[in-house]
């Protein structure tokens, strides 16, 4: 089979690899459609944390269930997703039904290689139902997962102004699962395109560019005078993530999705003086990408909004580099293998 490995920064070559055998426990997908996320990006540039070299990217990913063992309720032909977030079972995280965060996690196309192939095994306890869904769709619940348990951590409850940093994906699937929780959404980021993507197809009711608007008197006005009381960061920018913590509401929470390799840094008093409380997300549950799947059902999040480019599996190689370039106005892009 044909796999697409990134051998080091800045560098993709295409490879004839053996086809996965089955193993107890384990399934084997055929891969449809793999999406590009922001980690991919970044492993592509050498700034993604956690992460080594060669490696086979991709955990958007979507398929047709080959062959499996110990998945009780799936068929083999069926339309399948998985959580790409392996994890051990027995260490604190995972005794507490925190997998996500697992002290010996193994994130698919990160610490293990993942589905810029032809075919993937993965365990079978990640597996999921297509319900349904469209590859396409289904390529795309793990982002917006990703979305969705940060506005869980967040705990946004209805009225609440939440402010996300960042219009990427990740930020935008924040931007729709703190609109369904109810708040009252503001998208921060220095793209106008992306900006303009919010307000027409997500119905995001304020956005800020801040290379052209004064950001605290924007977030005064808005929030008639109270700032958010929810800020989350999907920039991954030390720069964006340590300006934020001025745009706190007294008893605010800030929830960092984004990540980036340096150290956080803010004043302490004013921090304090506001009770204020920091907390990461880190990936998402099971919980979360049943979650994501129910809203698709309802029509309440229509993920192919987000799909802006389409390429074929042996084009990724040409194609890849060209995504990293804001100018080309990519939100997704979408790969195919049929």
């Amino acid at each position: 089979m044909k796999t697409l490995v990134c051998t080091k920064p800045g560098q993709f070559d295409y490879h004839e690899s053996e086809l996965p055998k089955l193993l107890p426990g384990q399934a084997i997908i055929r891969i449809k459609r793999i999406g590009i996320c922001g980690t991919d990006l970044h492993a592509f540039e050498g700034t993604q944390p956690f992460f080594e070299y060669p490696r086979i990217l991709g955990h958007e990913l979507a398929g047709e269930l080959v062959e499996f063992e110990g998945a009780p309720g799936f068929v083999a032909g069926e339309r399948v997703s998985f959580i790409p977030y392996f994890y051990c079972g027995v260490c604190v995280s995972c005794r507490a039904g925190l997998p996500n965060c697992c002290a010996n996690i193994k994130v698919c196309g990160v610490h293990v290689h993942g589905g810029f192939a032809e075919y993937l095994s993965v365990p079978s306890y990640a597996l999921l139902h297509g319900e349904g869904l469209s590859y396409d769709e289904l390529a795309l619940v793990e982002p917006l997962a990703i979305g969705a348990h940060g506005v869980r951590r967040a705990g946004v409850k209805p009225g609440e102004y939440v402010l996300v940093v960042g219009a990427g994906p990740i930020g935008l699937g924040i931007a729709e699962f703190a609109r369904i929780a109810g708040g009252n959404v503001i998208v921060m980021d220095i793209n106008d395109q992306r900006l303009s993507f919010c307000k027409d197809r997500l119905q995001v009711p304020y956005t800020i560019n801040p290379l052209h608007e004064d950001v605290m008197q924007k977030l005064k006005e808005i929030t008639h005078g109270d700032m958010p009381t929810v800020v989350i960061d999907a920039t991954g920018s030390l720069k964006a993530i340590n300006t934020a913590f001025q745009y706190m509401a007294h008893g605010a929470r800030y929830v960092l999705v984004g990540l980036q390799k340096g150290e956080i840094s803010f004043s302490h008093p004013e921090f304090h003086k506001r009770e204020a409380t920091l907390m990461s997300s880190r990936n998402a549950t099971r919980e979360d990408f049943e979650h994501v799947i129910a809203f698709m059902k309802k029509g309440l999040v229509e993920p192919t909004n987000y799909i802006t480019h389409r390429v074929l599996f042996d084009d990724v190689k040409a194609e890849f580099q060209s995504w990293l370039n804001p100018a080309n106005g990519v939100i997704k892009a979408m790969v195919q293998l049929d």
